[in-house]
């Protein structure tokens, strides 16, 4: 999943645009007070991290995109009551 996948996919899971950003594709205006983000760091990593009272907070850092999607992906959609958690959830 890229970046513009993931976007999609949030948008059909019903998460709120103001509850995330995610570098180069959606960057709502205004800035949101608190949200979760994707972004690609200065050295080439992609990381995803929190963003709450005017201070950015990295969760975590990810060789590629596909893996820093995946991980925002969890942390922004639950999943359903009676399904089975992948193994990042256990």
């Amino acid at each position: 999943m890229d970046r513009r996948e993931l976007r999609a996919a949030l948008g059909v899971a019903g998460v709120a645009d103001g509850n995330y950003r995610i570098e180069g594709v959606h960057e709502p205006v205004p800035t949101p007070p608190d949200f979760l983000f994707l972004r690609k760091a200065s050295d080439g990593v992609w990381e995803t991290g929190a963003y709450e009272r005017g201070r950015s907070e990295v969760i975590g850092r990810h060789p590629g995109e596909a893996a820093a999607c995946a991980h925002l992906m969890r942390l922004l959609v639950r999943p359903a009551a009676g399904t089975v958690p992948d193994d990042h959830d256990r």
